[in-house]
């Protein structure tokens, strides 16, 4: 059984990661259906081998098969969503340790700012403006935060007609 919350390892150093909240929950779970939607195969939580003494767990990544209970090799994308203590800064650092292990593409999500960055190993993190890309693999920031409009209101609801 995994533990949680999930625990990263750093080069002998145990570290916990934030608690997710409900935002952070509804936006990994819409990330995972329109990644599934665009013919890849995304995972949640999914620990990574960046070497012998590193393990991050991203909150979502892209791969192709591999071998074991989690991947060696660089997998295409990893996604970062925000928790309320956790800081771009140290998001976009952890994208920099993706970007050294091989990964090409990375995503850090804010749900409460509706705001995402793009962060591709051969440059500088980007705000995204209309949609985050990766490769060929595009998603509408409208798709992503769109499961919000409905998350704050009673019920669940989206405010527009009969439930």
């Amino acid at each position: 059984m995994t533990e949680k919350p999930y625990r990263e390892y750093r080069d002998g150093e145990v570290s916990a990661k934030a608690t997710p909240t409900k935002l952070h929950a509804k936006i990994q779970r819409i990330l995972m259906k329109l990644l599934e939607q665009r013919g890849v195969e995304p995972f949640p939580e999914l620990t990574v081998r960046i070497s012998s003494t590193k393990y991050l767990v991203p909150d979502v990544a892209v791969a192709s098969e591999f071998a074991g209970p989690y991947p060696t090799e660089p997998v295409l994308l990893c996604c970062e969503i925000l928790s309320p203590e956790d800081r771009l800064g140290a998001m976009l650092a952890k994208c920099e340790e993706y970007h050294a292990w091989g990964v090409p593409f990375c995503w850090v999500i804010d749900p409460v700012k509706r705001a995402a960055w793009e962060y591709h190993s051969a440059g500088e993190p980007v705000r995204a403006t209309g949609a985050l890309r990766a490769g060929e693999i595009t998603v509408g920031l409208d798709e992503l935060f769109s499961v919000l409009d409905s998350a704050h209101l009673p019920g669940g609801g989206t405010g527009v007609g009969p439930k």
